[in-house]
């Protein structure tokens, strides 16, 4: 899981062409969950601690300030590999724009983001499913003959 993440950060952290499987997607996608809640969590236990009070505290705004560099730091890798997603289920990364669409725009991206990758190659390059099979294949001759 931290290696797809890492692959999306350091390798491809603004690379909006090619293709993105849906492991590499959900496994960021996972990551950046589990990391924003974890920044979260000072943040609301900073608010239980001063109740009384009307600031929430120091805590509190270190927590907020983490998480907004945070947010700044992923936001073009996140908006790349959503866009890599597309590309591989066969749309123009343009389509991440009917997540603006109130209610219905959201479903429509969360089935493209669950749907497998065009198989084949298509106008975005190679599916990363089967580059990576002929990369393991390559290896396995490779090993065969030594």
């Amino acid at each position: 899981m931290i290696d797809w993440y890492k692959k999306v950060v350091q390798e491809n952290y603004a690379n909006f062409t090619g293709r993105a499987r849906r492991s590499e997607y959900w496994y960021f996608v996972l990551c950046n969950f589990i990391i924003t809640m974890v920044l979260y969590i000072p943040m609301i236990f900073s608010i239980g601690i001063n109740k009384d009070s009307d600031s929430p505290g120091f805590l509190f705004y270190l927590a907020y300030a983490l998480l907004m560099i945070y947010s700044l730091a992923v936001f073009i890798p996140s908006l790349a590999v959503t866009v890599r997603r597309l590309h591989d289920v066969g749309k123009s990364g343009w389509f991440y724009l009917i997540g603006l669409i109130p209610l219905v725009g959201p479903i429509i991206l969360l089935v493209w983001f669950a749907t497998d990758g065009q198989p084949g190659t298509n106008q975005w390059g190679v599916n990363p499913k089967e580059e990576s099979n002929f990369i393991d294949e390559i290896g396995k001759e490779i090993e065969d003959r030594l």
